[in-house]
Formats: C-alpha cells, sequence, structure tokens
C-alpha cells in the first residue's frame, strides 16, 4: 500500500468517528426544536433517538460479518446514497414515524463508517503505533462534538430549520465519498490476497472477554456520569445552568486534549500497563469529584477526570485488536459493539437509579462502574497475549 492511499484510508478513518460523534451528541442542541417541530413533550421526542442508537448497534454488531462479504468501498458508496436519502426525508417528512425511520437509517450510515474506519486504522497500522493512532481518530468523535453544537446553535439562532444540522453534518460523509473514490481498500474474506491458503482460526482467549466488559463498564460508567453533573451540581451545589454547563464542557476539552497527549506518550509503554494506572486515576478522580464538599474544587476534578480517561476506551480497543496475530475486524466490532451497548444502556441503568436516590447515587454507581474497568484491566495483564505476538514493538 502506497503513503497517499495508506493517508486517504486514514483521513476516512478520521471523519467516520467526526460524523458519529457530530449525529450523537447534536441530539441535545436540536431536540427541543425538533419536538415543538412535531408538537410532542420533549420527554417524548427523547425516546425517538433511540432509533438513532438502535441503528449505530446493530450495524455495528452486523458489520464484523458483512466486511467480508461486501467489499468496503462498496458498503461506504452506498452509505452515501443513504446519506442524502436520509438527510432529504428529514427535511420533507411531518410523519413522526419517517422522522425514526431517517435517524435509524443515519445510525445505520454511520454505525457501518465507524466500523470500517476503526478497522481500517488497526489493518494498516501495528503495536504501539496502532494504539496513537486510533487515539488520535477517536478525538475526531470530540472535535466534532465541540464544533457542531456551535453550528446548530449558529443555525437555530438565525430561525433556520433543524434539518440544515443534519445537512451539515452529512458534509463529513460527502468527504468520505470523495476520499473513497480515488482510494483502494484491503480486501477481506474469501476474496482476500490468503484467499487461496489455509485459515489458522485464532482463539480470542479471555482477555477479550475481560476487555469486552471494561469497554461496557467505560462507556456506560463515563455517560452515565457526564449526564448527570449539570443536574448534580445545580441541585447539590445550587449552581446555575451555565456553571453546570461549563463544568460538562471543561470535561470535554480536558478529554479533547489529553487524546492528542497521549497519542504521542502512548508509544513509550506498555499498553496494558498504561491503561491500568490510566483507570485507577480516572476512578480516583472521580471518587474526588462525587465526595467533595467544596463547589470550588468540581472544575479541577473533572478537568482531571477527562485528561486521564481519555485513553482508556480506544487502548482497550487496541489491545483487543492486539490478542491475535492478525488483526480480526470480527473482534474490534465486537468490543465496539460492547461499547455501544453501554451507550444503550446509559438511560435505562441510571434513570431508576436517580429516580430512587438522585444524581449522587448516578454519580457513585457511574464510579463504580470506572472500578470495574480497572479491575478487569489488572486481570487482563495475566492473560494478554499482545505481548507474545511481538506487538510491544513500535
Amino acid at each position: 500500500m502506497n503513503d497517499s492511499n495508506r493517508l486517504r484510508l486514514t483521513w476516512i478513518s478520521y471523519f467516520s468517528y467526526a460524523l458519529t460523534g457530530a449525529l450523537v451528541i447534536v441530539t441535545g442542541m436540536v431536540m427541543g426544536n425538533i419536538a415543538e417541530y412535531f408538537n410532542l413533550p420533549v420527554s417524548s421526542m427523547s425516546n425517538t433517538f433511540t432509533f438513532l442508537n438502535a441503528g449505530i448497534l446493530i450495524s455495528i454488531f452486523l458489520n464484523a460479518w458483512l466486511m467480508e462479504i461486501i467489499p468496503l468501498k462498496r458498503q461506504l458508496m452506498f452509505g452515501f446514497i443513504l446519506m442524502v436519502l436520509a438527510v432529504a426525508g428529514l427535511m420533507v417528512t411531518k410523519s413522526l414515524t419517517m422522522f425514526s425511520l431517517c435517524m435509524f437509517i443515519l445510525g445505520v450510515v454511520s454505525g457501518i463508517t465507524m466500523s470500517i474506519g476503526t478497522f481500517l486504522i488497526t489493518h494498516m497500522y501495528a503495536g504501539r503505533q496502532r494504539g496513537s493512532r486510533l487515539l488520535f481518530t477517536d478525538s475526531f468523535f470530540s472535535m466534532a462534538g465541540m464544533i457542531f453544537p456551535i453550528v446548530a446553535a449558529m443555525l437555530l439562532a438565525r430561525q433556520i430549520g433543524w434539518y440544515w444540522v443534519y445537512a451539515c453534518i452529512g458534509l463529513l460523509y460527502v468527504g468520505i465519498f470523495v476520499l473513497t473514490l480515488f482510494s483502494e481498500f484491503p480486501v477481506l474474506g474469501n476474496k482476500g490476497a490468503n484467499a487461496g491458503q489455509p485459515v489458522a482460526k485464532e482463539k480470542w482467549g479471555i482477555g477479550v472477554l475481560f476487555l469486552s466488559i471494561a469497554a461496557l463498564c467505560y462507556i456506560l460508567g463515563q455517560l452515565g456520569f457526564i449526564q448527570w453533573v449539570p443536574e448534580y451540581a445545580t441541585k447539590s451545589f445550587g449552581m446555575d445552568l451555565g456553571q453546570a454547563g461549563k463544568l460538562v464542557s471543561d470535561f470535554w476539552t480536558s478529554y479533547m486534549v489529553g487524546m492528542w497527549v497521549f497519542s504521542f506518550i502512548l508509544r513509550f509503554f506498555d499498553l496494558q500497563r498504561i491503561v491500568t494506572v490510566l483507570a485507577a486515576l480516572a476512578t480516583g478522580a472521580m471518587y474526588l469529584f462525587v465526595s467533595t464538599d467544596n463547589p470550588q474544587h468540581l472544575g479541577y476534578y473533572i478537568m482531571a477526570l477527562g485528561f486521564v480517561s481519555s485513553a482508556i476506551y480506544t487502548t482497550l480497543i487496541t489491545l483487543g485488536s492486539l490478542q491475535t496475530k492478525v488483526s480480526s475486524p470480527k473482534l474490534v466490532n465486537f468490543i465496539l459493539t460492547c461499547g455501544t451497548i453501554g451507550t444503550m444502556l446509559t438511560f435505562v441503568v441510571t434513570g431508576p437509579i436517580v429516580a430512587k436516590g438522585g444524581a449522587h447515587a448516578a454519580l457513585t454507581t457511574a464510579n463504580g462502574l470506572y472500578l470495574a474497568v480497572f479491575v478487569m484491566c489488572l486481570l487482563l495483564g495475566f492473560v494478554t497475549k499482545h505481548r507474545s505476538h511481538g506487538h510491544v514493538t513500535h
């Protein structure tokens, strides 16, 4: 593979994460306008966005097999057609059913592109370089999550229809489509370069189980924490919404900075050891946030939490891809799927906890989930295969 083609495929991966980040994080900005558009209460409208998450989850799960049947280039080109149809559907629909279908399609397209983007990085880069590249790729998720809410706010402030926000997000897929046209993709399955040779099926091992549990607990813990921080800050410390919102903004800002820093640092450390240390530090930082009585300390603790936890999820995925000698798309997608299940369960798990014990109980639960991540990373050290496969070199 020549360098220019590798660069194009890498940018496809970047844009795929940005697309998912934009679709997921912009929801809170447009939900009120969409509820008003359909003349529904916001609480009822929020349920329809489950179709977006469901589309992401289903497509990531199925694409572990589809990547070996349908060529990657064909999937991305077909995804462009689906993206255009979904955005056009949002612009013309007056039906809640049609809106839900379009959201589901956007989720499917997003999940397919993100699973392909993740596989491309794990396929093209090896060892610690793979971890740093995947971490930098994941930073585009956060970057889009910072940019597109600003874009949405600008459009909505000018009384421009909410559906134009999704049209702007669709421009990311235009970039993916153009890059796809000029790129050559790795061939998987029976048509691959090694198709005529007998393939030795590698066992994933118990390490993959630890990594999958850690991925689910991490995403569930992170989203369960950050979704209830504003409620906790306003009810427990009497902050206004602006102050509570700044806490969330501080978290994501330090999270993105941490991604950039660790994309360099990870090259010099054993991945299992550093992710165990980071999980321990993140658990400690969250405990300090949850247990402090001083509102002035909250900002410091949440920034520390964002920084030290930023590299955990992508390092878990990277370690998963290193559990076999040859990177397995099924294995990578399995861990991604477990993380996405954590997204789906966020309000299912934390909603009843908040109803019974308040926002502080939800934050304490999230802290327990981070502790579970640390335990899984610690146990992984006894069974991981990434060292025996020679993946610890640059």
